[in-house]
């Protein structure tokens, strides 16, 4: 017997705490990178890193249980942050243009495939419109410039940061409120309390 649509969605919406986690700690990197900006260059790198490998997880989980609409382009992704982040985890370059050009690259990605799930799916299409729009810009500040000091790199990361979780955080949300939806009503038995 296979499973309803929508007992189908509710499951593939399981991980929307896991999703809105996510969203949190890069809201989280975001803050600090933004009001820690004289820190290493190294820090940077292997906060960087560490919310590149998780943001990366959980794309492959969502690209694998089928829980988004555009299931090879967000593998991409997730293949993409994962290979960026064990580069900046395991070798905090010392020369702020190879970070630099590193978390361009990233941002510039994540901001195209934001854009394409804003036209693919209505909900909370703005979010991810405003989200992917300045993803995309910050990338290209960074990648154009990637000689830009430590200072203006920690600014534009710790905004783009912010505003990646934001959007996260709200996929996250938005796949509770599926679930919440989705979930099978429950009988009581006649007589018992509801």
């Amino acid at each position: 017997m296979t499973a309803s649509p929508r007992s189908q969605l509710h499951s593939a919406t399981g991980a929307w705490w896991l999703v809105s986690l996510l969203g949190l700690l890069s809201i989280a990197a975001g803050v600090i990178i933004l009001f820690k900006p004289s820190d290493s260059l190294a820090t940077l790198a292997v906060i960087a890193g560490i919310f590149l490998v998780i943001d990366a997880i959980v794309e492959l989980l969502a690209s694998v249980t089928g829980a988004t609409a555009s299931r090879g382009l967000v593998a991409l992704l997730g293949v993409l942050s994962l290979l960026a982040g064990i580069v900046l985890i395991r070798h905090p370059i010392q020369g702020v243009a190879a970070v630099a050009l590193l978390i361009g690259l990233w941002l510039v990605t994540v901001g195209v495939v934001r854009l394409v799930q804003a036209v693919e799916v209505p909900d909370h299409r703005g979010w991810r419109l405003a989200a992917g729009g300045i993803e995309i810009i910050a990338g290209i500040a960074i990648v154009s410039s990637p000689d830009i000091g430590f200072a203006t790199l920690a600014l534009l990361a710790g905004i783009a940061f912010i505003f990646n979780g934001m959007g996260v955080f709200a996929l996250g949300w938005a796949m509770h409120e599926v679930r919440h939806e989705t979930a099978e009503p429950t009988h009581h038995a006649p007589g018992a309390p509801a």
